[in-house]
């Protein structure tokens, strides 16, 4: 089966799943307070159904339109703009006609269960699989860091020991924390040493502005595995086995000094050099990257020592699978919305996807772990954006009830048909930009 195939078998899979179990978090309670459902559909059924079938008052179906899924509560203002029911006598089954409190249960139904979701299944995976330690003392040649950090204070083969006093357990998630967390000092063993450095405020925008966001890569000795065909790399008759020396000018020991020097030192408009050693004989060629469609040399590395990283494999009970569960599910939510603060930059904006986009965080292969993991985090980011203050969202909703709780006033009907007419232009507004995005990214890779 085609990579594609099944990246798309795994999206479909994964946001079935999560959508079925979100609006069942919205039916249980309406049924708990006997508040009619007349739909509760998988998908959206514009104009057709896949499947429908009636069952008591609920017409339980799959749209053909993969974008979500609703449940249709009698009397209540949402995307169906169904305002000749609306315009009837209020009845005692009807959503309306429900106390404030239990209508703001119902609305907060499916959000609920997506960071319940989110949670279990983070608990269940740590339960199974444990966990990986891998410290800064772990990494025998320590990390490669991105120019951003080197401005720092960070050396290259710095071994990264403590953020804010705290063990970093994955040293190679260090760029995480300093672009999503309140990180003030960062400890790195260097040469036997511990050295202190102190960490910018605005580490986490330079960082992004930048774009090094990507986790640290631990230093390896450098051995050319094998080069792309067409490429300078081959070209200039680079073989596996062979070791660079010098690129552009930066020395080469370690892979991450390779991809330093691709990122840093050689342009696509300038010649520049490469010193490597080929059959016992150290070779210089200069390289020109213009024309390319994209800065590389071609070469790619052979990763010699096994013992360059020593992961240990850690395995946990019950309550602590519990406690790390929540505590990472925690944190997961609490990146994602940090993330907003970069989302409404010009960078951020250009950068925003849509379903392509999301479907690619899925494995191309039938990998279940990869899978669920990334179930869980999207149940979450679900349910941050169910709740924004958004109309035609839950939390536009909840936004409303909390009003009427608050100053005993109801806003009319009226005004909730045009506060969801508002909400879904900039729903539709925000889906067409995003994927957009992922268009227009498309085109630029594919012919560009």
């Amino acid at each position: 089966m085609h990579p594609t195939v099944i990246l798309v078998i795994n999206f479909l899979l994964s946001l079935s799943f999560l959508i079925v179990l979100h609006e069942l978090g919205h039916f249980i309670p309406a049924r708990l307070f006997k508040t009619r459902v007349e739909k509760f559909y998988l998908f959206f059924d514009i104009k057709y159904s896949l499947f429908k079938k009636k069952i008591g008052d609920t017409v339980y179906g799959i749209g053909w339109l993969p974008l979500g899924g609703y449940v249709k509560i009698s009397g209540m203002i949402d995307e169906s703009m169904d305002t000749e029911a609306m315009a009837l006598p209020p009845q005692p089954w009807e959503f309306r006609s429900k106390p404030a409190w239990q209508r703001l249960i119902i609305m907060l139904g499916g959000v609920i269960v997506n960071v319940i979701v989110g949670f279990a299944i983070y608990i269940i995976l740590i339960l199974n699989l444990g966990g990986q330690q891998a410290t800064g003392s772990d990494v025998k040649y320590g990390f490669g860091f991105p120019e951003t950090l080197e401005k720092e204070g960070f050396k290259q083969g710095d071994q990264v020991l403590l953020v804010n006093g705290d063990t970093l357990d994955q040293g190679r998630l260090l760029t995480q924390r300093l672009i999503f967390r309140n990180v003030k000092t960062v400890t790195v063993l260097r040469d036997g040493k511990p050295v202190t450095l102190n960490i910018s405020k605005d580490i986490g925008s330079k960082i992004f502005n930048d774009g090094v966001a990507g986790a640290l890569e631990p230093r390896v000795p450098f051995v050319v595995r094998d080069t792309e065909p067409g490429t300078p790399a081959a070209k200039m008759g680079i073989a596996p086995g062979d070791k660079l020396l010098n690129v552009a000018g930066y020395p080469i020991a370690y892979h991450t000094d390779f991809t330093y020097a691709m990122n840093h030192k050689a342009t696509m408009d300038k010649p520049f050099d490469v010193v490597y050693v080929h059959q016992g004989d150290t070779i210089t060629k200069e390289v020109s990257l213009k024309g390319q469609k994209k800065q590389q040399l071609g070469v790619y590395p052979k990763f010699t020592e096994t013992d360059a990283v020593k992961v240990k494999q850690l395995s946990y009970s019950l309550s602590e699978s519990i406690s790390k569960g929540i505590d990472r599910g925690y944190w997961a939510m609490s990146d994602y919305i940090t993330q907003f603060k970069y989302v409404f930059t010009k960078k951020g904006a250009s950068q925003l996807g849509g379903f392509g986009t999301i479907a690619k965080l899925y494995p191309d292969t039938f990998d279940w772990i990869h899978f669920w993991e990334t179930t869980a985090w999207i149940s979450f980011v679900l349910a941050i954006m169910n709740i924004l203050p958004i109309p035609a969202l839950d939390g536009g909703h909840v936004t409303f009830l909390l009003y009427e709780i608050i100053t005993g006033r109801k806003p009319g009907d009226k005004f909730l048909e045009r506060a969801q007419i508002i909400g879904i232009l900039i729903l539709l507004t925000l889906m067409v930009y995003a994927n957009g995005n992922d268009l227009y990214k498309w085109i630029m890779e594919r012919f560009f």
